[in-house]
């Protein structure tokens, strides 16, 4: 279980998270929803050792055994497709690239470059690039964002498949629901 006890983080004098606990369990799809601006990204940067917390703790979580996919793509424009996984990739990979280019239906696009991809398409490749680190733990901020919501179902139950935890940041209702537990911020 990933324990977040009493957690507080301000950006100067706006309170982003407020005395937060949470306990979320290490398996399934976790899916953060509220409104904009009520903490989702700074809870998701929290758990993933990226932002430090003014008060509180996080107990159940290492992040180094965590893959984060930021809200932006940060796509290189200069690699291919096939490159920005295998820039990733672990020394010794479990999986072979194709593998998560199939999970996140990028077949055929090996080659191409991040300027020719769809929106939808480039997500999709930021998503595969997070996968390829194959690390225990997936924070995923908005990874289905300009994604067809059919697509988004068939890769979030690939996801899920993966027998690994997810906590995803979710605006998409019918995505959030398709979920295994919601987290409400408020």
């Amino acid at each position: 279980m990933i324990q977040v006890e009493h957690l507080t983080v301000r950006y100067g004098d706006k309170v982003a998270l407020d005395d937060v606990s949470v306990s979320i369990p290490r398996s399934g799809v976790t899916a953060l929803v509220g409104p904009s601006g009520c903490g989702k990204t700074t809870l998701l940067r929290v758990l993933g050792g990226l932002m430090q917390p003014q008060q509180g703790k996080i107990s159940g979580l290492n992040p180094a055994e965590t893959a984060f996919l930021f809200q932006e793509n940060r796509l290189l424009p200069w690699r291919t497709v096939l490159q920005h996984l295998t820039d990733v990739a672990p020394r010794h990979p479990a999986m072979a690239p194709q593998h998560w280019l199939s999970l996140v239906e990028l077949e055929g696009e090996e080659e191409s470059y991040p300027a020719v991809l769809s929106g939808g398409m480039a997500r999709r490749l930021a998503l595969g690039r997070c996968l390829a680190l194959e690390r225990e733990v997936l924070l995923l901020d908005e990874p289905f964002t300009g994604v067809d919501p059919q697509r988004a179902q068939r890769i979030l139950q690939r996801l899920r498949d993966l027998g690994k935890p997810v906590i995803l940041v979710a605006h998409e209702p019918h995505l959030a629901q398709s979920c295994d537990r919601v987290v409400e911020l408020k």
